[in-house]
């Protein structure tokens, strides 16, 4: 059994969250609640899916994480002709030899935008399957690990706009939590065109790195090793169980609206995530609180609405507070 983590391990690790959360800030203004979960998917080892309108710096934030830690980013414009060998990789021919080596796709690398992804194809979509889950490719019957740590972070236009692809549940499922990334206020944008006016926000200008890919390993490292009681475990059981068979909980007329409930992930996902959440808050035990806090970004992409939920304009969000509601706080 791991032991918990030190004092001493803790506070170098709450270090290193607090470098990159003010390199973070640097560059990106307010979207403290985004900034919060892309630091949640680094440290829990996950990935995430951003969703908004375009322009809300979905992209900005995803790079600027990224800059903040000395690793490899690769960036993916994900469009409707995009193959999946474009991202995985291929075997090309090589004259000079007469045989043919593998060239590794953009897909290898410790940080992966895929911008845009629901304007890729089903096809392409699929193609990320293998490596967001088993953290590895398949070129040419050979299979090639990806580097650690290894983070997903997508971001995709609401599906009402022209041009772009649902994803697939199996897809969806892979991603650890979902972030719906909302409209800076009237303040926040304010100091965007003040910043602008400075050369603050230069976008061919990089942040300098203030952490390694040692730093973001320990991390992973310390928060796996947070203690969970066995009163949070069953509350994270008792809630995915509930979103699989809400009638009895929520009541037939709300129950009605959803097509399908959370999968194991769903509990793994809060415990990992909770775990990352109280690593960020400088605990060495998760709360029940911790669970609720998360229960948006863990639950909205799977629990999935019906037709007649969708055109009710009903919002998942909402049946997942019913749920929550249901289920006693240990």
């Amino acid at each position: 059994m791991s032991t918990a983590p030190t004092d001493q391990e803790l506070a170098r690790a709450r270090e290193v969250l607090d470098h990159i959360a003010t390199s973070y800030s640097r560059k990106v203004v307010g979207q403290e609640r985004l900034r919060t979960s892309l630091l949640i998917a680094l440290i829990a080892n996950g990935h995430i899916l951003l969703e908004s309108v375009p322009g809300l710096a979905k992209t900005t934030a995803a790079s600027t994480l990224a800059d903040t830690i000395a690793a490899d980013f690769k960036r993916i414009q994900c469009t409707p002709d995009l193959l999946p060998s474009d991202i995985t990789g291929n075997q090309v021919y090589d004259a000079s030899t007469g045989s043919f080596r593998t060239v590794l796709g953009p897909v290898h690398a410790n940080f992966v935008l895929l911008d845009e992804i629901n304007r890729s194809s089903a096809k392409t979509q699929s193609a990320m399957l293998e490596a967001m889950q088993e953290r590895q490719t398949t070129i040419g019957g050979e299979v090639h690990h990806l580097p650690k740590p290894f983070l997903v972070i997508a971001t995709q236009n609401p599906i009402e706009q022209e041009g772009t692809y649902e994803l697939p549940e199996a897809q969806l499922d892979r991603f650890l939590m979902k972030e719906i990334v909302e409209y800076p206020s009237p303040a926040e944008e304010f100091e965007v065109l003040q910043r602008i006016d400075t050369g603050v926000l230069d976008p061919e200008r990089h942040l300098e790195s203030t952490a390694t890919v040692q730093d973001v390993l320990m991390m992973q490292d310390v928060a796996s090793r947070i203690h969970v009681s066995p009163a949070v475990r069953n509350y994270i059981v008792g809630l995915s169980y509930v979103t699989r068979n809400p009638a009895p909980y929520i009541g037939e007329e709300k129950a009605r609206y959803i097509k399908y409930g959370a999968s194991p992930r769903a509990s793994i996902a809060f415990l990992q995530c909770s775990r990352a959440l109280a690593l960020i808050n400088g605990r060495t035990h998760v709360l029940p609180e911790d669970v609720r806090t998360l229960r948006h970004l863990v639950l909205r992409h799977r629990v999935l609405l019906t037709f007649e939920g969708e055109a009710d304009g009903i919002r998942s969000e909402d049946l997942i507070d019913a749920i929550f509601q249901s289920v006693p706080t240990p």
